[in-house]
């Protein structure tokens, strides 16, 4: 039976080791002058390689040649997802007792060390203190800040690092030659970037591709058999945000979406493309991607967030009345406090408007120095004293004329949020000033039939909730 790839090329010495010198390079050096710890943690993502390096490092610190379908009696591995209580730590403290069978000493591998419960690191912690001579742990976590500092104390600590794609890239081209795999150099570079850095799953993922298919491997058939968005749509997506030119941007999405392209994998390809060639324009569509993927109608959130330039253009002021009515063009954003429902009954909460900074002040004082003389000169005194209720208030409507202070908000919670704080802003306007906090009166958004023309019949709800 065919062994499979990542595992047929998984390093079995520290020289075969790729993608982490800094590491291989110091413990070399520890084997080789005889100074080993009683403990080591390995600190790192999923797929750099720490399990195989401990794996290597107890067969090299008791002088076995490492196998893979070999076992060793004093090479005890652990998973601490599925040991995780006080009794199994116990129970190994119990047998770290026990003199080593063959070796020098008896070496205890902990995957997932961060998994184990409060009690059983305080058990472990009473073996780490005080450790048999012949005893020595490696422990492994993805989650260095769930472990005890004062397990991480008593440690030797290791921090692997994610492979860069130039690595990854090259070390499967070693592979494809060696095992006569027929894909394009693009291909293969674009597994490397789809691997997030981990060599296991780079490789898994090429020996996928060799074995469901005959002939050459393009990144054309990557991309369909992935359900992957080429990088030329990703970038007339993001070109089509920096234009505001929503149309573009609907249709494009709109034509990832028939292809079965999830909208968390859109986003993600964004987001890397966007912390790839950061651009002042991206960085606030990048902060509303990074929420999509937990969200509960991704597609519709992904959406909002390719409108939201141009509705932060356009609503910058968050002024209304008679001055400047109510969601009055197509580029009207979805206030705070509404939400979106398909025909399923599903909601997800609207995209709050962008931070944009507010016009300043004709007065040549700052701000914090005279009372607020408009709702933008307002939002951004309160933005530098009291950033709460400032992200409650950039999603209301307000307006600051003739000592009359007017916000509408929708959602009730907010309003009573805003309402207990009406004191603190009086201290912004003239004594004889008023205040007038109402409900937000409902409006229709164009918006929605752009989300309909893609999503169905969708309406305007009202939330209870922020």
């Amino acid at each position: 039976m065919r062994r499979a790839l990542y595992r047929e090329y998984r390093p079995r010495s520290l020289s075969e080791v790729i993608g982490q010198p800094h590491i291989t390079a110091a413990l070399q050096k520890s084997l080789q002058s005889g100074k080993t710890s009683h403990a080591y943690l390995f600190i790192g993502p999923r797929g750099t390689g720490k399990t195989s390096v401990a794996r290597i490092l107890a067969h090299e610190i008791n002088g076995f040649k490492y196998e893979l379908e070999e076992e060793h009696l004093d090479i005890i591995e652990i998973d601490a997802a599925s040991n995780t209580g006080v009794d199994n730590i116990r129970s190994l403290r119990e047998n770290a007792i026990v003199a080593p069978t063959y070796g020098k000493y008896k070496i205890y591998i902990i995957d997932e060390v961060h998994m184990l419960s409060k009690s059983a690191f305080n058990a472990l912690l009473k073996t780490l203190e005080e450790p048999p001579e012949h005893v020595i742990f490696i422990m492994a976590t993805t989650d260095a800040h769930k472990v005890p500092i004062t397990i991480t104390s008593r440690s030797q600590t290791y921090t692997f690092k994610l492979a860069t794609t130039d690595t990854i890239t090259a070390h499967l081209a070693a592979i494809a030659k060696s095992e006569k795999i027929n894909i394009q150099d693009d291909a293969l570079k674009l597994i490397a970037k789809r691997s997030g850095g981990s060599f296991r799953d780079a490789i898994s993922l090429l020996d996928q591709l060799a074995t469901g298919f005959t002939g050459e491997i393009t990144c054309a058939l990557l991309e369909d058999a992935l359900g992957l968005p080429s990088d030329q749509l990703i970038s007339k997506l993001l070109a089509a945000y920096s234009a505001e030119a929503l149309t573009d941007a609907r249709i494009t999405l709109q034509n990832l979406l028939e292809q079965a392209i999830k909208p968390e994998t859109i986003a993600e390809d964004m987001v890397a493309s966007i912390i790839a060639d950061p651009k002042p324009e991206l960085l606030h569509l990048l902060s509303q991607l990074i929420e999509i993927p937990s969200s509960n109608r991704p597609e519709v959130k992904l959406l909002l967030a390719l409108m939201s330039r141009q509705n932060s253009t356009n609503f910058s002021t968050g002024e209304f009345g008679t001055e400047r009515p109510l969601q009055t063009t197509a580029s009207t954003e979805l206030r705070g406090g509404s939400a979106i429902r398909n025909d399923g009954g599903s909601e997800v909460e609207a995209v709050a408007r962008d931070d944009a900074p507010a016009p300043q002040p004709s007065s040549e004082k700052s701000v914090e120095t005279v009372q607020a003389t408009s709702w933008p000169t307002l939002l951004d005194a309160i933005k530098k004293d009291n950033a709460p209720l400032y992200s409650l208030l950039t999603r209301a409507n307000g307006h600051y004329a003739d000592n009359i202070l007017k916000i509408q908000i929708k959602n009730k919670l907010m309003r009573g949020k805003v309402d207990q704080k009406r004191t603190y802003l009086a201290s912004f306007l003239p004594e004889d000033a008023t205040i007038e906090i109402t409900d937000q009166a409902p409006t229709s958004d164009p918006l929605i039939n752009d989300l309909s023309s893609i999503f169905g019949d969708v309406e305007e709800v009202e939330l209870e909730h922020e």
